[in-house]
């Protein structure tokens, strides 16, 4: 479970700073900038498994488990297919294997392979290409693994992850959170201040789009 007011971790941290120190374990191999790149794309694969796990379940609750491995009855839910060797208790399993990088890069591939909608948005062996020692890419699989992204409907964890390590980037550099993206509390003000109530939202700059999720958020 993700709660964004108490931790669920057992030494008081958030999970956000939990992903933070894991990932900083990897300061050499790969820049402090870069750690959004690593942490999303897994925390992308855990998310994607977790829907397909539970889409899984609600098939075979039903009576319908002969139809579990067939793509059409995930995507009528908007949820991917993953074969195999791209759900994340397959990439769990081998975290401790000295070739995880590739079964990451493959696993990742295969997802965007097996659904059009991705086709060019994951990165294209990124983890083989990135030297990334092995004993620590574990470990940041270990801490992923402990996080529910589809129990709280309400909770974007993959948005809260990218702001929490865009802000660490911009304080380990020395510079202010909001020369790489615009803080929380200033994107509520203007979402308040425009009062979207009605019409359609247009923004050619939104960058992660977080402004217009709130914007959208406040006409719903």
């Amino acid at each position: 479970m993700v709660d964004g007011k108490k931790s669920n971790q057992k030494n008081g941290k958030s999970f956000e700073q939990t992903l933070w120190d894991t990932a900083d374990k990897l300061r050499g191999t790969v820049e402090s900038s870069e750690y959004k790149h690593v942490v999303l794309s897994l925390i992308f694969l855990k998310f994607v498994s977790d829907k397909f796990e539970e889409r899984k379940a609600e098939l075979i609750a039903v009576g319908q488990g002969d139809y579990v491995d067939m793509v059409e009855f995930y995507a009528m839910k908007n949820v991917f297919y993953l074969p195999e060797e791209s759900r994340w208790s397959f990439i769990q399993r081998q975290a401790k294997q000295d070739d995880i990088a590739v079964k990451i890069d493959t696993a990742l591939h295969t997802v965007e392979k097996n659904n059009k909608a991705l086709r060019g948005a994951l990165p294209d062996n990124y983890f083989s290409r990135s030297g990334l020692d092995g004993s620590k890419l574990a470990a940041l699989i270990d801490s992923i693994n402990n996080i529910d992204t589809v129990e709280d409907k309400e909770e974007d964890v993959v948005g809260r992850v990218y702001e929490y390590f865009l802000g660490k980037f911009a304080a380990t550099e020395g510079k202010g959170g909001g020369e790489f993206y615009t803080p929380k509390c200033v994107v509520n003000l203007i979402a308040e201040m425009i009062e979207p109530f009605k019409g359609k939202i247009y923004d050619p700059c939104c960058g992660s789009a977080r402004r217009s999720s709130r914007t959208i958020w406040s006409i719903a």
